[in-house]
């Protein structure tokens, strides 16, 4: 519940965004110049491919899936001299805020369909929380394992348009991609430090496969193209890479997710 609350409260955000920016941009296009009929680009449907850039916010987080309390494992902690066995009672994950740069490489099956590839870098970082209490449920601990990401993402999607109104349209999107995690050599390499390993990271493996869901709107200014997008990414492998301490024990399976905000500039 709590995941799905930090979720569901940056979609929020990121759609008042979208809704800000559409606004001025929709004020912007009445002031671009244009051929005389009041459009914009007014072949840029029939053109075969297209390039651009973008860029991107997202947030990022696990769907963690952890083994049942009943056989969730313990471990000793030693504090004071005195040593108690602390029991894994939650795992939660938290989302955290990222960026992206990326190209866009556009090309034309019909006039309101659209074949992209969409290469970009992506920095994100998301964590995971353990709580653990000792038998009597009287004493709890609680454990953050922060994991960082660079992220080269390879997707290709599927891009199906509304016709124009005026300089303005409508679109959805979605498609599968291929996600490289250049620091997960970095983190595969964790190394198990303390009497209880409770310092070990966690593993993440390197590769993954995702599907994507999203939607958009493309405004037609007088030089290029300037579209804004949120899309959902969500991670099909089980990305946990397991290692013998308690925290990568209580999991039993983990996968990415991640929402996008993009900017997008595409010439004619």
């Amino acid at each position: 519940m709590h995941n799905l609350k930090s979720l569901t409260s940056v979609i929020n955000i990121l759609k008042r965004t979208l809704i800000f920016l559409v606004l001025f941009i929709s004020l912007s296009a009445f002031s671009q110049e244009n051929d005389g009929y009041g459009i914009n680009l007014p072949k840029y449907y029939k053109s075969t491919l297209n390039f651009g850039f973008t860029i991107a916010a997202n947030t990022t987080d696990f769907r963690i899936n952890p083994v049942p309390n009943s056989i969730f494992p313990d471990t000793l902690i030693r504090s004071n001299k005195d040593t108690t066995r602390y029991r894994v009672r939650t795992i939660y994950t938290q989302p955290a805020p990222g960026f992206a740069i990326g190209l866009v490489s556009d090309f034309r099956l019909h006039d309101y369909i659209r074949l992209r590839f969409t290469p970009s870098i992506s920095f994100a970082s998301r964590k995971i929380e353990y709580t653990l209490s000792n038998e009597r449920r009287d004493t709890f601990k609680v454990f953050q394992k922060t994991v960082e990401s660079t992220f080269l993402i390879f997707p290709i999607e599927t891009k199906i348009q509304s016709k124009r109104l005026g300089n303005f349209s409508a679109y959805i999107i979605g498609g599968y991609g291929y996600a490289l995690d250049l620091a997960s050599r970095k983190k595969a390499a964790g190394v198990v430090q303390g009497p209880n390993q409770l310092e070990s990271n966690v593993k993440i493996k390197r590769d993954d496969f995702f599907y994507s869901a999203g939607a958009g709107t493309d405004f037609y200014l007088e030089y290029f193209k300037l579209g804004f997008e949120i899309k959902l990414q969500v991670g099909t492998r089980n990305l946990l890479n397991p290692s013998a301490n308690v925290f990568s024990n209580s999991i039993d399976k983990i996968r990415s997710r991640m929402v996008v905000f993009t900017v997008t500039f595409e010439g004619s």
